[in-house]
């Protein structure tokens, strides 16, 4: 495919299901303090309105990856994005917290879809070089539906409610779905489907596992994730209370430090194409660790400082790391991006989750010291793969 219409197409559908799956997965982190002070739940368990997203997601990517293989990556988009507009829809109509947490793993099963198989689309279908710049479209897609979704979930939950909150991102990501349709080109299933048996792609699995090469991107993605989870699930909370003591509609203005992301991942893109990848994924876990500091600050402006480099670091290793997982595979790479996939997620469901459990026994500091014990894991194994890449050496240590 050379660089015209249809690849335009293509990376604006990709940018669009992006913010679809992103505005619907985090949401719900905007309308934590809510959602804790009328059901009168603790932080952790109100967590797992987000936590069961990330893990539908999760438990899921495997088996939409496999599906892919059989029918093809836009037509399981496509499945993806409808299923996603029907259960976000339903899910803040549960009238238990039991039945809307079941309602958000539904919803993340849906989404699955689209986290299963974008990066495997796109590596596919473009060229290699121009791989890094497209992902980063697309990953900016997630930054901006985040930021969204939260904007949006967080001031409407106080002044209403959580439930029309929630509703409201619903909507939009009906009209996501809409436009999603419209911009993708038609014609390409044929050229990415590959119908392959169950214990194929079990195979894969295995296969990639196996290897240090993918599965160092795997844990990369299960630390730095986590790490960032934690800090965003309960940073709501965090304001609110003492010292600070911002409104809650205020505080969610705070997530729109997560727009520094859009501009690191395209940065990040960029540099891909000059040095080493794994470079570029240490030079973003050290941002993540060193933000530590300043986010234990009692000034609300050095927070803000720390939460900014924490965003960066993210989204700089975070879309490289994606990246890599379709790039790094020698064979089955929707099975490799869909394993990624669930390395981040569970890595955000779980960490985050545990975030909860640390902030209710040692407070903001509890949570800062999970962050940077996760960033600096992160780091080590980075640092271990770009010095192997320097010395020209292979994930499994010999000479590539």
């Amino acid at each position: 495919m050379r660089p015209d219409g249809r690849e335009r197409g293509l990376v604006a559908a990709l940018f669009v299901s992006g913010f679809a799956t992103f505005s619907q997965l985090f949401d719900a982190q905007a309308v934590l303090p809510s959602l804790t002070r009328d059901l009168e739940i603790t932080s952790a368990t109100a967590a797992l309105a987000v936590s069961a997203t990330t893990t539908g997601i999760a438990v899921s990517v495997l088996a939409w990856a496999w599906l892919s293989d059989r029918i093809g990556r836009t037509a399981v988009m496509r499945i993806s994005l409808i299923a996603t507009t029907v259960s976000a829809l339903a899910a803040p109509l549960a009238p238990t917290l039991e039945l809307l947490i079941a309602m958000r793993g539904l919803t993340g099963i849906a989404l699955g879809g689209i986290q299963a198989v974008a990066m495997a689309l796109l590596v596919e279908v473009l060229p290699r070089h121009r791989v890094p710049a497209a992902a980063a479209v697309y990953i900016t897609g997630n930054t901006v539906g985040g930021v969204t979704g939260r904007l949006i979930a967080g001031p409407v939950s106080e002044l209403l409610h959580w439930r029309i909150g929630l509703l409201v991102v619903a909507a939009l990501g009906v009209v996501a779905c809409v436009l999603f349709f419209a911009l993708l080109p038609r014609g390409l299933e044929e050229r990415v489907s590959r119908p392959a048996s169950f214990r194929s792609a079990l195979g894969h699995v295995g296969h990639h596992l196996s290897r240090w090469r993918t599965a160092s991107i795997y844990l990369q993605g299960f630390l730095i994730m986590g790490s960032f989870t934690a800090v965003y699930n309960y940073l709501g909370f965090h304001l609110t209370r003492e010292p600070f003591s911002v409104p809650a509609a205020l505080a969610s203005l705070f997530f729109l430090v997560y727009l520094v992301g859009t501009v690191s991942a395209r940065v990040a893109g960029e540099l891909a194409s000059r040095v080493p990848p794994w470079l570029v994924v240490l030079c973003g876990g050290a941002c993540v660790a060193v933000s530590a500091l300043p986010m234990l600050s009692a000034s609300i402006g050095v927070l803000l400082v720390g939460i900014t480099l924490l965003t960066i670091g993210t989204f700089m290793a975070h879309p490289m790391s994606s990246t890599l997982s379709g790039l790094e595979a020698d064979r089955g790479r929707a099975q490799s991006t869909a394993l990624y996939q669930l390395s981040w997620l569970t890595g955000a469901a779980g960490w985050g989750w545990f975030g909860g459990v640390l902030y209710d026994r040692y407070g903001w500091a509890g949570v800062v010291g999970l962050s940077t014990t996760l960033a600096l894991a992160a780091g080590g194994i980075a640092a271990s793969r770009a010095w192997a890449t320097r010395m020209g050496l292979s994930g499994e240590g010999i000479r590539a």
